[in-house]
């Protein structure tokens, strides 16, 4: 009993406490040596949403001879956080026999309602990131149906430019959820082949250029002789958009990349110059909805959260520290070798 995760309590069909494990101990405030041997109404009241007993509510002797379990529900004890509970009836013979004893397996219920949180945070956050594209392009659609004869050709190109960025930015916010439901099912594949990593960092740079950044606002240091590394591509060049897009929304000065090799594979660092990282928020970092020191920036703040699921998937590593010149480093190590194809 004291080796199970969760709580464990265990009455006979009157209600007399025979077990308590330790986690139980732990989640209730009460010992099995309290507990064992007197009524569970006495030494764990526990109580449901609406104030009612548990025990007198479950009511083991009453109800259907098929009943064999109560689903999971929130109860509590005076003066302690919320637990989520699941009893079952234990009965002889199995089917159809009377209640012999009582199994209570208790939980915490803060991850459950840090769960909730995050997913109200999700949805709040994604309706303020699509409320303002989905209006632009609502308002310039309809101004352009309405209207279409009154505009030049140079006024309708720039109505239609907007719209189309707008729409680029949907993508990407429904591209980001999808990554982070991904993510947090364990269900992000990865499709390996040999990725040439500086190649790749090229391609980013030159295609923050195209899209109007200075060339001298980056730079590519290549370090020594890298190995072979079998990788996801189009995973890769997400990583590093996502982190150089990182380094420009909260940096300063030159965005760095280096990539070298290292003793089990090839590290990439990305580095800025702005004001970093403040060491009490490092733990922060690669959670979701964090947009650099508290401030918002604008972005959905799960950009480096995705980063960090993608690395992961490779069976990589990543971390931030502060950068040679100042600023932030993400530096992140990638195992180098071909996969194993059974």
């Amino acid at each position: 009993m004291d080796e199970l995760p969760d709580g464990l309590v265990v009455v006979d069909v009157d209600g007399v406490v025979l077990g308590v494990n330790r986690a139980a101990e732990r989640l209730t405030g009460v010992t099995r040596e309290a507990a064992t041997g007197r009524h569970i109404s006495d030494t764990l009241p526990l109580r449901d949403a609406d104030g009612r007993d548990w025990w007198k509510c479950l009511d083991p002797h009453g109800g259907l001879a098929t009943r064999s379990r109560q689903p999971e529900r929130p109860l509590h004890l005076p003066g302690r956080p919320e637990l989520l509970a699941v009893t079952r009836l234990v009965r002889s013979p199995e089917r159809g026999g009377p209640v012999v004893r009582i199994v209570l397996t208790l939980r915490d219920a803060s991850a459950r309602a840090r769960l909730e949180r995050s997913r109200a945070d999700l949805v709040s956050t994604v309706a303020h990131e699509l409320r303002s594209p989905l209006t632009s392009v609502k308002g310039f659609t309809a101004t352009l149906l309405g209207k279409w004869e009154r505009f030049s050709d140079a006024q309708k190109l720039v109505m239609l430019e907007t719209v189309n960025a707008d729409a680029d930015r949907v993508t990407r916010l429904i591209t980001e959820l999808l990554d982070v439901s991904r993510i947090e099912s364990g269900r992000l594949q990865i499709h390996r082949q040999i990725v040439d990593i500086p190649a790749r960092a090229r391609r980013i740079i030159a295609g923050r250029v195209a899209a109007g950044e200075r060339e001298e606002r980056f730079r590519l240091e290549v370090r020594g002789e890298l190995p072979e590394t079998w990788l996801d591509q189009d995973k890769i060049d997400q990583i590093l958009g996502n982190l150089v897009e990182n380094g420009l929304r909260h940096g300063r000065g030159t965005v760095t990349i280096v990539v070298e090799p290292v003793e089990w594979g090839v590290a990439v660092s990305v580095r800025d110059e702005g004001e970093g990282v403040a060491p009490e928020l490092v733990g922060r970092v690669f959670r979701q909805f964090w947009r650099g020191n508290g401030r918002r920036r604008g972005g959905t703040g799960l950009g480096l959260f995705i980063v960090k699921g993608l690395v992961e998937a490779h069976g990589g590593t990543i971390s931030v520290q502060r950068a040679p010149g100042g600023g932030a480093e993400f530096r992140f190590i990638l195992p180098a070798g071909a996969p194993d194809f059974g």
